[in-house]
């Protein structure tokens, strides 16, 4: 009984000093970037995700997928695209490219896509150069795309 007479106590103490409180949010609303293209937007609240995401001092990125366009043969243009979108997302988060720690891609043919997404890739990241990892995976979420690349990012001091 004495026993948890003081565990209580010792509750009660944390509890008023605020050590027994949860933490709030990791996605606070002023942190969330949705698209701000009107089309974009109600699709992904549709479908329930964000363009990215601040928690403290990393920017999280949902996939960009890269496509070709209509009439389109080569993807590097495609891929432009994509990694373009990705510059104006980290742009109203505060950051840019040179703030990538880490990348992700999934390729639906790795292999036959590999060095053109690269070279492409290598006009908007510069050394010293971010984490990457490449994956193969049959098909991504919308049907006309040969890549999906994620991104995080370090928010630059000066937005903390």
């Amino acid at each position: 009984m004495r026993r948890m007479t003081r565990i209580a106590a010792v509750a009660l103490v944390a509890a008023l000093a605020g050590l027994g409180t949860a933490p709030g949010s990791a996605r606070e609303a002023d942190k969330v970037l949705m698209p701000e293209n009107a089309e974009a937007r109600a699709f992904q609240e549709a479908v329930g995700f964000a363009d990215a995401v601040i928690a403290g001092d990393t920017i999280y990125l949902s996939g960009v997928v890269a496509a070709p366009g209509k009439g389109e043969t080569d993807l590097a243009a495609g891929y432009d695209r994509a990694f373009a979108r990705i510059a104006a997302t980290l742009a109203r988060a505060g950051a840019s490219w040179d703030d990538v720690v880490d990348i992700t891609t999934f390729h639906t043919d790795i292999g036959a896509h590999i060095d053109g997404f690269a070279a492409v890739k290598n006009k908007y990241v510069k050394a010293p150069f971010p984490t990457w990892t490449a994956i193969g995976v049959s098909r991504l979420y919308e049907p006309t795309a040969v890549v999906e690349i994620k991104v995080i990012a370090r928010r630059p001091a000066k937005f903390k």
